[in-house]
């Protein structure tokens, strides 16, 4: 009974080990390639650009899925360990006003603009690493125009 005791506990230790049980932690980001939209220079655009562009959302898909899935979930569904992305910009697409629509969404692109480039800390523990200097603007737009098509329904 001791050897059986043994085995179930050095397997429940090999699944802790396990690197999908830790996948969130830390990974090394996954390049993007953008070469199939345009430039956007070197200044940061602050809005999204690539907004219902079905080139940059095929590019977007796959790099959210190699970058941000990890930690939002597959396909923007959220199970847990980071906000649910389709809620991003909830708020914004319920609004019938066209002038505080246009607002909310550039507030929002904004906030997503700052939170990927430079990351989320609180009381020093981060909850989202910078993506600046990892990843282009071109590749982070893209991502926002992936996550604009996984848009959950506003209530």
């Amino acid at each position: 009974m001791a050897l059986r005791h043994g085995a179930w506990l050095l397997a429940i230790a090999a699944c802790a080990a396990s690197p999908a049980v830790w996948a969130h932690g830390d990974v090394t980001p996954q390049a993007v390639d953008t070469s199939a939209l345009p430039k956007l220079g070197q200044e940061w655009r602050p809005e999204n650009p690539f907004r219902a562009n079905d080139a940059a959302v095929k590019i977007g898909t796959s790099a959210y899925n190699q970058n941000c899935a990890r930690c939002h979930g597959l396909e923007a569904i959220s199970g847990g360990i980071a906000p649910d992305l389709r809620k991003i910009d909830n708020e914004c697409a319920a609004l019938k006003d066209s002038a505080k629509k246009a607002a909310c969404v550039k507030e929002i692109d904004e906030f997503y603009l700052t939170t990927v480039r430079q990351g989320r800390t609180r009381n020093g523990a981060v909850y989202m690493p910078p993506f600046e200097g990892v990843m282009n603007q071109e590749a982070i737009w893209a991502i926002k125009a992936y996550l604009e098509t996984r848009r959950d329904k506003p209530f």
